[in-house]
């Protein structure tokens, strides 16, 4: 169970992909990293709603709008057709089965916790949104890379990766197969687009 006063917060391997237009992912997934990891903001991570209110570093409304949030883009986390797929991203145990409202069935990773980011610039308050577990690191289902830093015990998150654009945000997150997910260099399973048209 993660928690935020003992969290180990490195590295960077992408919960919902992006590319930026080309078919073949390597470049573009550099690109979309840093894209997504620029203008750190400070932010709190917690494995639990009780967590972030007993806590008291942001209110308990903002744990309540943070934790719902959350909840609401995991309904649009990294999809897999297949749990090994799915599991040789995150790690064995940390995928599990949904169904499509049309039919079918496809695997996530596990929603570990959430993160609250302080979004003061521009006067844009508090975001939240999920946090998955990819071996020892955490990171949104946007693919935005949590950072800890154990000299001043803060926690941050790029201002992208826990609130992208519109154009990322409503993009559909397709369900990755084996070779798209190779194909990727195993960045990533949301299949979105940066810019352009459809992901693939």
């Amino acid at each position: 169970m993660m928690r935020s006063r003992s969290l180990t917060l490195t590295g960077l391997m992408c919960g919902a992909s992006l590319s930026i237009g080309a078919c073949d992912g390597t470049p573009d997934v550099s690109r979309a990293e840093a894209q997504l990891n620029k203008d750190p903001v400070e932010a709190f991570a917690y494995a639990s709603l009780d967590q972030c209110k007993a806590e008291d570093k942001v209110s308990d409304e903002e744990c309540d709008k943070g934790y719902a949030a959350a909840l609401k883009d995991d309904a649009n986390a990294p999809k897999y057709a297949e749990q090994k797929t799915c599991e040789d991203v995150y790690g064995a145990g940390q995928c599990v089965p949904r169904s499509q409202a049309g039919g079918g069935s496809f695997f996530t990773p596990l929603l570990t916790g959430f993160i609250i980011g302080r979004m003061l610039d521009g006067g844009g308050g508090y975001r939240g949104t999920g946090l998955y577990r990819r071996g020892g690191d955490y990171y949104t289902g946007w693919g935005g890379r949590v950072n800890h830093d154990y000299a001043t015990g803060r926690t941050s998150v790029g201002r992208q990766g826990i609130d992208p654009p519109a154009a990322i945000r409503n993009a559909p997150a397709r369900v990755q197969t084996r070779s798209t997910v190779v194909s990727r260099g195993g960045f990533g399973g949301g299949g979105r687009s940066y810019g352009g048209g459809r992901g693939g």
